[in-house]
């Protein structure tokens, strides 16, 4: 796949054109306006967030309202006000604000309502501290991880380039502004219409490859019943495929850490932080460090939840060790899926692949409430990691061009960390006030009701055979698409999340995107100019994939009024 202006490497030699003077300091979350609205934006994103996962069991993407209210607040004449102005300050308000949305639904909201579905509200408070252990760890390897060979900047995070784009568009207006808003318009009312359109959008974006075989899954999930008479989801064939291919992935990371590619860019341009090359901001021995460290603090959070959740007395002491040591691999595992899915496709398999611990956890034998609480602590993480990675990509779209690149890169980074631990804090608090009331009122996410009744039903023995069966041919499609592509979990990614007619969407686009790629090449004789056509061709279908995407999220969140 060729690169695009809006995906590749900063170019120095747009000095001209930076978004950051080069003695700048990047804007800090701390500054007294940007903090007060991160922390009254980041109410109201925890509270939408709340409020749709127990509602309806979905949680929005609530980024490109973020940026949009920050872009408001800076056009008010008002003194202090005007500094919302700066690109990077909305960057910052956005980015807290989707964090605390995903925090507050996905990793909060979900695992407290494990216990308590269970009939065992005097775990909901110890499950919250596991929780949000998760979440913290969740975010800090990210941060750690983010722009290296495993998790490149230059790869989609589709979320991460429709807030980019809008925050750019609503900046500069013009043909850009043109073209956002009408691919948002388009992508609303399509949502509106029940027609995904975040899956054409996200095709418009990312690998290939990793979309092509995305959108097979969907297609396959989708007609399989019909056609074949199979269930798929009901068989755990989708589950099986993604045990093997998550197997192999965490393989790849693994050679990734030790600087051999893993079937990406070649090792040398991973070397950023070793040799200074501007290619990524985080080589292999940070990688390494930041894996061992979420590998440490994920199995020390599995140690509070043991204690705090009752199971030393409950279990033997090598069960207590192999269920917290079992606990931090599962954490980290679901963790890095969830972020490599989300990474390629937009998308993230939490659910499913929590389910899959859960399965793991029934064939091991593990009582109903140390699994219930596996659970909830497995669940914790992911949604979190993915986000904050679109964040990060939004922010070094907008910040690409700045001169001195890399600190400025490092510092904006640094500080969109804290405005997502700024955000994170608010959605502890908004949910340690509201569960209660939203669970007593029979508002709990419906998919912790599917992992209860899951724990409390017990497995199939034939299970187990049919996840080891379907693994292998999961894992032959990760091997063989390397771990640039991703194609054994983006695979089994369409399989489970099976949404009607996305896969439709996602070949579309795709076909959409190379017919318009060839149609720009019309008349090119040199290398030169090709390379330079199809820049501007994945520069514009980025724009229209952007668009679609936030006009999909502005749909998100009108599911609100439904809710209430």
């Amino acid at each position: 796949m060729h690169r695009t202006p809006a995906t590749g490497p900063p170019d120095p030699s747009t000095a001209a054109a930076t978004t950051a003077p080069a003695a700048a300091r990047h804007p800090r979350a701390l500054e007294p306006v940007t903090a007060i609205l991160i922390v009254l934006l980041s109410v109201l994103g925890a509270l939408i967030g709340v409020v749709l996962i127990t509602s309806l069991g979905v949680s929005p993407n609530t980024a490109v309202i973020g940026a949009l209210v920050a872009m408001l607040v800076g056009r008010i004449p008002a003194g202090v006000l005007v500094r919302m102005r700066s690109l990077h300050r909305q960057n910052l308000v956005q980015s807290a604000v989707s964090g605390s949305t995903f925090a507050a639904a996905n990793s909060l909201m979900t695992p407290i309502a494990v216990p308590f579905a269970l009939g065992r509200t005097d775990l909901v408070w110890p499950m919250l501290g596991g929780a949000a252990i998760g979440l913290a760890v969740d975010s800090w390897v990210l941060y750690r991880v983010f722009d290296s060979t495993l998790l490149p900047a230059t790869n989609a995070w589709p979320a991460g380039i429709a807030a980019a784009e809008t925050i750019k568009a609503g900046d500069s207006g013009g043909k850009k502004a043109v073209v956002l808003g009408a691919s948002a318009v388009v992508g609303l009312l399509g949502a509106l219409m029940k027609i995904p359109t975040s899956a054409a959008g996200v095709a418009f974006l990312g690998n290939v490859w990793a979309l092509l075989m995305f959108g097979i899954g969907l297609l396959v999930a989708q007609y399989a019943p019909t056609l074949l008479d199979v269930d798929l989801t009901g068989a755990f064939v989708p589950h099986g495929l993604m045990i093997g291919a998550g197997l192999v992935a965490l393989g790849q990371a693994g050679m990734l850490m030790r600087g051999r590619g893993g079937g990406g860019r070649k090792a040398g341009a991973a070397r950023a932080e070793d040799d200074g090359t501007p290619e990524r901001t985080v080589g292999a021995t940070r990688l390494r460090r930041g894996l061992l460290e979420g590998v440490v603090l994920f199995t020390a959070g599995a140690v509070v939840v043991a204690l705090t959740g009752g199971l030393i007395g409950r279990m033997s002491v090598p069960g207590l060790i192999g269920w917290m040591l079992l606990a931090g691999a599962a954490a980290l595992v679901h963790q890095l899926i969830v972020g490599l899915a989300a990474m390629h496709s937009g998308w993230f398999p939490a659910f499913a692949v929590t389910l899959i611990v859960l399965i793991v956890g029934l064939f091991l034998g593990i009582p109903t409430v140390p699994l219930a609480l596996l659970v909830g602590y497995t669940a914790s993480t992911g949604p979190a990691f993915a986000d904050l990675g679109y964040d990060f990509k939004a922010g070094w779209l907008l910040r690409r061009d700045a001169v001195p690149w890399q600190p400025y890169e490092m510092s904006g980074r640094r500080e969109q960390y804290i405005a997502q631990v700024m955000g994170f804090a608010v959605a502890l608090g908004v949910v340690a006030l509201a569960w209660h009331t939203f669970f007593t009122d029979g508002k709990v996410p419906p998919v912790s009701k599917v992992y209860v009744t899951t724990i409390t039903s017990g497995l199939d023995p034939h299970t187990m055979t049919t996840l080891l069966l379907w693994a292998i041919p999961g894992a032959l499609i990760q091997f063989i698409g390397g771990s640039s592509r991703q194609l054994g979990v983006l695979l089994a990614t369409g399989l489970l999340v099976a949404t009607a007619n996305a896969g439709w969407m996602v070949l579309g686009a795709l076909a959409v995107r190379y017919g318009y790629t060839r149609w720009r090449r019309r008349g090119v004789r040199t290398a030169e100019e090709r390379r330079r056509r199809d820049e501007q061709s994945d520069n514009d279908m980025s724009l229209v994939g952007a668009g679609l995407i936030a006009g999909s999220s502005l749909n998100d969140i009108s599911k609100l009024t439904k809710a209430l």
